[in-house]
């Protein structure tokens, strides 16, 4: 129903906060960000993770390798869904950790009865390469970051625990009254939205779009591949 929506949203010049996916078709994604710049509107997509504490420190640390991992337990999934309703995470926070273009994209995966077991997304460029992974079947329901570089290494588990590695690692976890939206990246997402529309800048979707054309080479790649 997203599209639908927002479609109304912008063509009566209203300021628009979505959940991800914008859409679950890349022409109705771009026809929204389209429709947002005519009309001069803020769009702005809840990628929380570019917000999420844990996350943001990793920019400031060395990545000349990335590693996200994002697992679930029993739960394969039609490919488009399961790229767009969750893998995307992987997808939008490797773009925002990427310390330059993306030269090259690979895909991998295992799809069995037309269901997607697991997905990796290879992106790298000039002096980095980022791994993302998605396991369905993982055993473990579990999210984990790791950038490392210059002989340090930075581990976020499941958004709350901080772990820096050089020699001997030392562990930050989340104090026990920081709310899970805090977290999790969704409050500083919304505020940041909101401080936008108080201020009157108008908030462009376009990146966004670029994390959605990336889900949409990763389902046509996974879609090719022999079942």
């Amino acid at each position: 129903v997203h599209p639908e929506i927002v479609t109304r949203l912008l063509e009566a010049g209203v300021p628009t906060y979505v959940d991800k996916p914008l859409a679950y078709e890349l022409a109705d994604s771009e026809r929204l960000v389209a429709l947002a710049e005519e009309r001069g509107v803020s769009l702005a997509v809840g990628f929380n993770r570019r917000f999420a504490p844990g996350y943001t420190q990793c920019a400031d640390h060395p990545r000349e390798l990335i590693l996200m991992q994002k697992n679930r337990i029993g739960l394969p999934e039609e490919p488009r869904s399961m790229i767009l309703d969750d893998f995307i995470h992987v997808v939008d926070t490797l773009r925002f950790l990427a310390p330059g273009p993306i030269d090259d994209v690979t895909v991998r995966a295992r799809v069995r009865d037309g269901l997607l077991h697991h997905v990796v997304l290879q992106l790298s460029g000039d002096g980095y390469t980022a791994l993302g992974v998605m396991n369905r079947l993982s055993g473990s329901a579990e999210e984990i970051l790791e950038v490392s570089g210059q002989d340090t290494k930075r581990q976020v588990v499941n958004l709350a625990e901080i772990v820096d590695h050089k020699g001997q690692p030392t562990v930050r976890r989340r104090g026990d009254w920081v709310p899970v939206a805090r977290q999790r990246g969704i409050e500083q997402a919304v505020l940041a939205f909101l401080d936008a529309v108080r201020a009157g800048k108008v908030l462009s979707a376009r990146d966004a779009l670029a994390t959605h054309e990336l889900c949409e080479r990763v389902v046509r790649a996974v879609r090719e591949r022999p079942a």
